[in-house]
């Protein structure tokens, strides 16, 4: 039997701030479906060179208020990051609260705007720890 990724799907409240987040990761939008009749939109990003690896943001246009608050149901999302220390503090500098910061140079944790957690590992082998990052406390859960 084969198998084949496809994507992965999560449900989004505000479609813009969304797409602005995982923008900030480095995600394109690759394609889109709006459905005029089922009233929602489609939208599928993924990291440039990795189109077949996409993320898809369900958006249903008349709200969605059977989401949870918290979405712990879902697992997370991991990224490999060149640079975990930049990475953090580009999203940092867009407001975007790092709930386990990488003091060990390895792993981070942040949460979309719908509270799905994104993990983030360094590519290779985990950076020297370095301040702020080393110190910094955790904050929520993730």
């Amino acid at each position: 039997m084969a198998l084949t990724y496809l994507h992965t799907m999560v449900r989004v409240k505000d479609l813009e701030k969304s797409m602005a987040f995982y923008k900030l990761l480095g995600l394109k939008e690759t394609r889109r479906y709006d459905s005029e009749a089922g009233r929602f939109s489609l939208i599928f990003m993924a990291p440039p060179g990795q189109e077949d690896a996409p993320i898809e943001l369900t958006y249903n246009w008349d709200g969605d208020d059977s989401l949870p608050s918290d979405s712990r149901h879902f697992g997370h999302l991991a990224y490999g990051v060149d640079n975990i220390y930049e990475v953090c503090q580009h999203l940092q500098d867009h407001g975007v609260t790092i709930n386990r910061p990488p003091r060990d140079g390895r792993m981070a944790f942040v949460r979309s705007p719908d509270n799905i957690s994104i993990e983030l590992l360094q590519n290779g082998d985990a950076l020297e720890p370095m301040e702020p990052w080393a110190s910094m406390e955790s904050v929520g859960h993730w």
